[in-house]
């Protein structure tokens, strides 16, 4: 998920037959505008933290990607605006200057009914291009589409802590069918004891890990192997694995709140000691959005403030927070080559966004980004794709964590065992939860 959620680059091989590239285009594209539909102008204008971009930059930097690396090459193309170039650039030094970033909630102008004239005035351009696409422009698509997705889990995250800023606390998107059923099992405990889970055990032994053409990955949605992984997700290496176990489900929210009743956050015991100091300096005390209301713990949800449910997976935890949990349970976090060696036994993944609003349900997580122990590196052998959109993936690659599996803001299409999401470890504004292993 990667700053925007930080994990742009070239696909790896050719785009999937099916769907044709024209219909994932729309069908993408539609997404990013049904996800800003409950919002106001004012609401995709706000920017509520240096970290999140307002959605109305989200809605035009994806539009910006495809004009940029696709329309510009065609002849004869006309850009819908030359300040859009400077505007709606994020990271790409190598096409231009940017807009500093924590100062995109000050764009009043252009206003969002301008930003979404932009889409149709590209989408419109787009549709030849596609019709006669070959297979080059058609692996720039792709990566235009996965790129997008990412932003659609942002718009998501992003608007969230913004909404959640507001004194009202208002809802994202009211929703009359039931939330989903817990995903993770388990309930709380009555007193701070330790979690119990079962565990799925793993001899020691030489692994495979990593994304191959074609190579069977497990659960992948689109089916073993499939057409597109980003750059950081290869090569397919070996490496080797001690004998470990991995918990059979997530952390839930009762679990959780043992940890705080048992004085987690107010002692240096369990925490890293970086993790502290973070503690101390931003006041934690329990995940983010979560408050004290009437002697009972309540939490901000995109349906608006609601009681946390002991049996729902705990959310928006930090990678220091994750890690001091682990400790003060008794186990750790898995390292990122155990949690896909052990993912072909996971529970099936889901339910994802496109899924949930299917069903019309609420984005609620039932599902949420696992943090591993590891640090988001190059696998052995790696090699950033030349020009500007091998820029995202290696130029991040220094005090991130990697986080697996996907959350409640994914896209089902847009996730697979070996996709490596990171953040800073003090990041918890993203869906991101506990897996625990020993």
């Amino acid at each position: 998920m990667s700053q925007a959620t930080g994990s742009q680059a070239s696909a790896k091989s050719e785009p999937p037959a099916t769907p044709a590239i024209a219909d994932r285009y729309a069908a993408v594209r539609a997404l990013s505008e049904r996800l800003a539909e409950p919002l106001s102008a004012e609401d995709c204008a706000v920017q509520s933290m240096p970290d999140a971009s307002p959605i109305k930059w989200h809605l035009a930097h994806t539009t910006w990607f495809y004009e940029t690396f696709l329309l510009a090459q065609q002849p004869g193309y006309e850009e819908y605006s030359g300040d859009f170039r400077y505007l709606f650039n994020s990271y790409y030094n190598t096409v231009g200057q940017q807009f500093p970033r924590p100062k995109r909630g000050l764009m009043s102008r252009p206003g969002l009914g301008e930003v979404l004239a932009y889409r149709v005035y590209v989408d419109d351009a787009m549709r030849p291009l596609l019709a006669a696409a070959d297979a080059q422009t058609e692996r720039i698509v792709e990566v235009g589409l996965n790129h997008e997705q990412q932003h659609q889990e942002l718009m998501l995250t992003d608007i969230k802590h913004a909404l959640s800023c507001n004194p009202l606390l208002p809802a994202y998107e009211e929703s009359e069918a039931a939330r989903p059923a817990a995903t993770s099992g388990g309930t709380g405990h009555s007193s701070a004891e330790r979690p119990s889970f079962d565990w799925l055990n793993f001899d020691e032994g030489l692994r495979e890990i990593g994304w191959a053409p074609g190579g069977e990955i497990g659960w992948a949605p689109g089916g073993a192997g499939g057409g597109f992984a980003f750059d950081n997700e290869s090569p397919r290496h070996r490496t080797f694995c001690e004998a470990f176990a991995l918990a059979d489900r997530t952390v839930t929210c009762g679990e959780y709140l043992r940890f705080i009743e048992d004085g987690g956050y107010g002692r240096p015991g369990p925490w890293l000691s970086m993790g502290w100091a973070a503690v101390q300096e931003h006041g934690w005390r329990a995940p983010l959005y979560w408050f004290e209301r009437d002697g009972a713990w309540h939490h901000y949800t995109l349906a608006g403030p609601r009681p946390v449910d002991p049996q729902q997976p705990v959310c928006h935890v930090s990678y220091f927070e994750a890690d001091a949990y682990a400790r003060w349970a008794g186990a750790r976090l898995p390292t990122e080559a155990e949690w896909e060696v052990a993912s072909p036994g996971l529970p099936s993944p889901g339910p994802f966004v496109d899924q949930l609003l299917a069903a019309g349900h609420a984005v609620h997580p039932g599902r949420a980004w696992e943090w591993t122990a590891s640090q988001y590196t190059a696998y052995p052998g790696y090699q950033p794709p030349d020009g500007a959109m091998g820029e995202y993936n290696g130029k991040f690659m220094c005090n991130q964590f990697v986080l697996r599996g996907g959350s409640c803001a994914t896209h089902s299409t847009h996730i697979r065992p070996t996709y490596r999401n990171f953040f800073p470890p003090d990041a918890s504004w993203q869906f991101t939860g506990i897996r625990l292993a020993r």
